[in-house]
């Protein structure tokens, strides 16, 4: 089964999660087709590309595909997974990727979303971050994209609540940057991303890494990685990243101890 769909519509290119048995759940091979399709795309130079579920989807994506995390002992989210792999894909594609956000966005998928130059949802779309609910420890890169979008304040909240923020709240954050309705949501997208590919794609592109540099440019020292690293490691060794898998697997509320 295709879990990406490909389209040039309008000299746009869309990428259409392509999974809803699964929640369109990040899985390992669900990432690995979103990096070839943007390689694909970046080949024949798709100046702007949508990112989108199906049409009227009730679920944009669930997130990480749980039952592939690994175990205790190993890094989640390692630097090298495919998922982190696909992140990347997104920054460092030559143009704007826009996520078109139908239905809720949970998890690592509200990282995919956020990742995404831009956002545009309509009124069922909401967004949860919640590695807290599992016990995982969530890595620096992926936290620094929400301090980038939203700030360190409702970057906090989000990530200490695991809570869901609908439609509207979430466009007054800065995760969405446009809020249409439903029936609308399709064509002001792809009018967006045709007024976008209107402009010079040189441009554009250098413009684009110019953003990316400077938002990456938080310098650390070794000592801070380290301490960063060693603090994670502390999470996916515990009992409670043990649990919180334990107890998705067995459909039941993670009894957290806090070691």
């Amino acid at each position: 089964m295709t879990l990406i769909l490909k389209d040039i519509k309008d000299g746009i290119g869309v990428l259409t999660l392509n999974n809803p048995a699964r929640r369109n759940a990040l899985s390992l091979e669900l990432c690995a087709e979103i990096s070839a399709a943007l390689e694909d795309f970046k080949t024949k130079r798709v100046p702007v590309i949508i990112l989108r579920a199906e049409k009227n989807a009730k679920v944009w994506s669930a997130g990480h595909d749980i039952t592939q995390l690994p175990k205790v002992h190993h890094d989640p989210l390692a630097y090298d997974s495919p998922m982190e792999t696909a992140f990347r894909a997104i920054q460092n594609y030559p143009g704007p990727v826009i996520a078109m956000i139908q239905g809720s966005v949970w998890g690592g998928a509200t990282d995919l979303a956020v990742t995404c130059d831009m956002a545009v949802g309509d009124e069922t779309s909401a967004f949860a971050i919640t590695p807290v609910k599992m016990g995982l420890p969530y890595n620096a890169s992926g936290i620094m994209h929400f301090i980038n979008r939203v700030g360190s304040n409702i970057a906090k909240e989000m990530f200490f609540t695991a809570a869901p923020v609908k439609a509207e709240r979430a466009y007054h954050f800065g995760i969405l940057n446009h809020l249409v309705s439903s029936g609308e949501i399709e064509q002001f997208t792809l009018e967006l991303a045709k007024s976008i590919a209107a402009n010079s794609p040189l441009a554009v592109s250098v413009i684009k890494e110019q953003f990316r540099i400077l938002s990456d440019a938080h310098p650390i020292s070794p000592e801070a990685f380290e301490r960063i690293q060693a603090l994670r490691r502390k999470v996916y060794n515990s009992g409670d990243y043990e649990e919180g898998i334990k107890a998705f697997t067995e459909k039941r509320k993670p009894k957290f101890q806090g070691d």
